[in-house]
Parts: C-alpha cells; sequence; structure tokens
C-alpha cells in the first residue's frame, strides 16, 4: 500500500532549500535535510532527487505569484489593473524574496511552463481591455507592452526585495508606469490618477520575518 505523502514535509523541504540559498549555505542532500527531522529519503519521496527539487522550488515560486495575482480584481479601470498587478507582483517578491531568486534560474526547468506564462498574459488581458475602451492606441502591441511593464515590475524587485535599494525605491514605480502607460496613449492626468490608485491597493510590504542584514 502506498503511503500516503505530507504536503507540510514537501513545504519545510521546499522552505529550507529557499532559506539555504539567501544564507549562501552549500545545498546538498544531506545538508537539505539536517535538522529537519525528515531523513534524505523525503528528497526522493517528494521530487524524485535534488534536480526535481529545484524544479518544483522554482515552480512553487510561480505558484505563490499566481496566488497573489489572483487577489487582484478586475475593475472598471484596466490601467488601474494594470498597476495593480504590478504592485501584486511586487508584493510577492517582497514576502518571499528566497524563492523570488531561484523563480528565473532558467538552470532548471519549470514543472509547469504554463504558469509562469499565465502571468505575462493576466497583464496582457488588462492592456487589451485598456485598448478596448480607448485609453491606449489601437496600434499599441499587448505583448510588448505587457513585458515593458514586467520589466519595470522586475527591476524594482530586483534591486529592492532581492538587492540593494530600499523599500522607498518602490515608489518609482508610479512615474515609471505612468511615463509608459502614457506613451501607450494614455492621458497623463488620468493615467497617473489610475496608476496611483493601482499601486496602493495591493500596496508591497516586506515580511515581518525578514531584515535586511540577512541577505548575502
Amino acid at each position: 500500500m502506498a503511503r500516503t505523502k505530507d504536503p507540510a514535509v514537501r513545504s519545510l523541504l521546499l522552505d529550507r532549500a529557499a532559506q539555504m540559498l539567501r544564507t549562501r549555505q552549500p545545498v546538498t542532500l544531506r545538508t537539505l535535510v539536517a535538522g529537519t527531522g525528515v531523513s534524505t529519503m523525503a528528497v526522493y519521496t517528494y521530487f524524485g532527487g535534488m534536480d526535481g527539487l529545484w524544479k518544483a522550488l522554482r515552480q512553487e515560486g510561480f505558484t505563490r505569484l499566481a496566488a497573489r495575482l489572483a487577489v487582484v480584481k478586475t475593475s472598471a479601470d484596466p490601467v488601474r489593473d494594470l498597476a495593480a498587478l504590478g504592485a501584486a507582483y511586487l508584493a510577492n517578491a517582497m514576502e518571499n524574496p528566497d524563492l523570488y531568486r531561484v523563480m528565473f534560474d532558467a538552470g532548471f526547468d519549470l514543472e509547469d511552463t504554463g504558469a509562469a506564462d499565465e502571468t505575462l498574459h493576466r497583464l496582457v488581458r488588462a492592456i487589451d481591455q485598456a485598448k478596448a475602451d480607448g485609453r491606449f492606441r489601437n496600434e499599441v502591441d499587448p505583448l510588448e507592452l505587457a513585458t515593458q511593464s514586467w520589466a519595470i515590475g522586475h527591476g524594482l524587485a530586483s534591486l529592492v526585495a532581492t538587492g540593494p535599494l530600499p523599500d522607498q525605491a518602490l515608489a518609482h514605480g508610479v512615474p515609471m508606469l505612468t511615463a509608459l502607460f502614457t506613451s501607450a496613449g494614455d492621458e497623463p492626468d488620468l493615467c497617473r490618477r489610475s496608476v496611483e490608485h493601482g499601486w496602493g491597493r495591493v500596496a508591497p510590504a516586506r515580511s515581518g520575518s525578514r531584515d535586511r542584514r540577512d541577505r548575502p
């Protein structure tokens, strides 16, 4: 009879691996389980080995991101929605900085590449709606604009959540996104109000358990 897997053990190993990466500890089969109360066999039981663990770790990052983006509800203002999605992206990075580092490590495949693609498609759909509402020009390429918007969020996340800049630098997202969306055709004052509204609706916040001194 197959033994039932405990999801808590899986989460424990994923969190342990992410924490070890943050503190620059060597992650091996034995160091990973040291002090956890589980055996090395658990890595094979839950992940099929270390390669499977890294794939699952990347996937967990996108899973948590998807959950955070799902909190952003569609409104009557698609530009607000775009800014809110960017703020949610940053909130996820601030709350899961260890996993955020691993998410974009292409050295290991994702278990489900569609989960990563969906992150970008959420932005694309909001841009399509902004075009339909006359906020953006018809000739705007939704995928291109979504990629540019994601690049702004990713840059801020990399520099603040896992980099050298203070949390206050997150405020730069408002003028940068306003400039980007204005270049796509939105009216400047209306655009800034929408961005400010969306940026504040899902405010990025650092986890209370994290301390900047903990960073490598």
